[in-house]
This record gives C-alpha cells, sequence and structure tokens, in this order.
C-alpha cells in the first residue's frame, strides 16, 4: 500500500510539474541562485515521445478489429506520454537551488537532497559518463553522465524513492552550468559569516 501512495504522490508531482512549465515558474527555489540540468535529457525524452506516439499508430492499426482493445490501448499511450513530459517538465521547474548556508540537489521530481554547505569539502567539475553502484556514494546522472563531484566532510542522509535511507559521503550529479555552479559553491563557503547584533 504504502508503495502504491508514493508511486501516486509522484505522479501527481509530475502532473503538477507540467503546469508550473506551462507558466515558466519553478518549484521552492526562493531567494536562492537556481542552477538547471534538463538541457541535457531533452533529446533523449524526445525520442522516447516519439517511439510512444508511433507506437501508438501501429498498435491502432493493427487492434482496428478490437476497437476497446484498441482504446484501451491508446489511453495507456496517452498517459505515458503525459508521464514523459511530466518526467521533463519536473526537471525544468526543478532545478538544483543554492543560496546561503544549504546546496539542494535535485533530479525530477523524486530526489532533493539537502547538503548544508559546510558539510562541503570540495566541489569540482568533473565530466563522468560511467557511474557504478558503490556504498556511500549517490550518482543523479543525466544523459548518462554528471559534471559535479561533491566531496563531503560527513554523510547526509539521502532517501531513496521508496523511503530507504543511505547515507552518503561523495554526491555526483549533472549541471548544465558545472564551472558557474562550482565557482558560486566555492563563493557561497568563504562569505564571511554575518555579524552577530550586539544589541539582540
Amino acid at each position: 500500500m504504502r508503495t502504491v501512495l508514493v508511486l501516486v504522490r509522484h505522479e501527481l508531482r509530475l502532473l503538477a510539474s507540467i503546469g508550473l512549465w506551462v507558466a515558466r515558474r519553478r518549484h521552492r527555489t526562493g531567494e536562492g541562485a537556481a542552477f538547471g540540468y534538463s538541457r541535457g535529457q531533452g533529446p533523449m525524452m524526445l525520442g522516447f515521445g516519439f517511439v510512444i506516439v508511433i507506437e501508438s499508430i501501429m498498435m491502432s492499426v493493427l487492434l482496428r478489429n478490437h476497437p476497446a482493445v484498441q482504446r484501451a490501448w491508446f489511453t495507456v499511450d496517452v498517459y505515458t506520454l503525459v508521464l514523459i513530459v511530466g518526467m521533463h517538465a519536473a526537471s525544468v521547474v526543478r532545478p538544483h537551488v543554492l543560496d546561503d548556508d544549504v546546496l539542494r540537489v535535485r533530479r525530477a521530481a523524486h530526489v532533493d537532497l539537502r547538503i548544508p554547505l559546510e558539510k562541503i569539502a570540495r566541489a569540482r567539475r568533473e565530466l563522468r559518463t560511467t557511474h557504478e553502484r558503490t556504498e556511500g556514494e549517490l550518482n543523479l546522472a543525466i544523459g548518462s553522465q554528471t559534471t559535479v563531484t561533491l566531496e563531503l566532510t560527513e554523510p547526509v542522509a539521502h532517501f531513496t524513492f521508496l523511503g530507504r535511507r543511505q547515507d552518503v559521503r561523495l554526491v555526483r550529479f549533472h549541471a548544465d552550468d558545472a564551472d558557474g555552479l562550482v565557482k558560486a559553491i566555492a563563493r557561497a563557503r568563504s562569505a564571511p559569516s554575518p555579524i552577530p547584533d550586539p544589541t539582540g
């Protein structure tokens, strides 16, 4: 039952992302600096959508003598196409966000990892196209590649799609402007802390 609820909640987020995308709005970026990551997956998502459209046309022809099955198949294809659009929309409207003390690393509607800047030991631009599952590492590839690597001073908790906790000390993810993001992290980490008001 929990898995069904997670899936329904995720699909609702995808549908809401389409609305935000059409309205040209972003999801909860606040006063932070937003860094996109969706540019690299656009052609791939377009390819998936094209395959679904071609499949729908072919199956409509093959099932023309079975109208009930034809309608059911068409409905599934349309919903699948909507979900593909939703996944891309979620990537567009939910960018990475850097504010004064936290970096939010996101991927579509299912990853939103908050990393305190004080826990980032090193941030570097690193293009990687292969990723192996390793304990303590989180790889959030877009288009099969990551462009930013974060080494952490201590683990942060990441929760998987179904809620399983993973403690990670190294995070790799993609950003369209990887150089800009790495430089912004360095500036944010080196910024002086605000002087407390002695009058309270």
